[in-house]
């Protein structure tokens, strides 16, 4: 198990594994594919943590979230800057997926202003462009490039995205696991 999950909890992040995420984040953005898959388990698995806490009562999966922010990575990794710590960074990421959620939802989300002072008062950089995310999604089999953008881009839950395209939860689960696999394959190198 990752040292960022024990027991299916998180555990304390300290200053070592900080350092040991930015690192292996910035060999992934020189094109280091291992460092890339490694990154991307670990800050699923904090985020996962994060979802699971924010995310009360039900009627929303944290996986969700777990998949829309690690696509969302995957899409603003080149926004990071390097010197800068990755987990404010990748929990600001998060959270606003978070918040996106709840929106589509009609429910409201109140965030402490001390959890994102250090992202808010960071300077902002370019965005995603929409020609970013067709690109990606054009490298996709038909199949998974409906569900990752229902999901993904449309916000849609994966409830929803089954109904839609007649797909048990399953199956759309399993589409946009492995359709994100394929963009972080294809695009993981700059």
């Amino acid at each position: 198990m990752a040292p960022f999950e024990r027991n299916g909890r998180k555990a304390g992040l300290n200053a070592g594994d900080e350092d040991d995420l930015a690192r292996l984040m910035r060999a992934a953005l020189t094109g280091d594919e291992r460092a890339y898959g490694e990154f991307l388990q670990r800050a699923a698995c904090l985020v996962r943590g994060l979802a699971r806490r924010k995310i009360v009562g039900g009627g929303m999966d944290p996986e969700d979230i777990v998949q829309e922010t690690l696509l969302a990575v995957h899409l603003k990794r080149h926004t990071w800057q390097e010197d800068a710590p990755v987990t404010p960074w990748l929990y600001a990421i998060a959270r606003y997926k978070l918040v996106d959620a709840f929106r589509r939802r009609g429910r409201r989300l109140e965030i402490d202003v001390d959890d994102i002072v250090e992202t808010a008062a960071a300077p902002q950089t370019e965005t995603v462009r929409n020609w970013e995310i067709d690109r990606a999604l054009e490298t996709l089999a038909p199949g998974q490039r409906s569900v990752v953008a229902a999901v993904s881009v449309d916000g849609r839950s994966i409830r929803e995205t089954a109904r839609n395209l007649g797909m048990s939860e399953t199956a759309v689960r399993v589409a946009l696991h492995r359709g994100l696999a394929a963009i972080a394959r294809r695009f993981g190198r700059n």
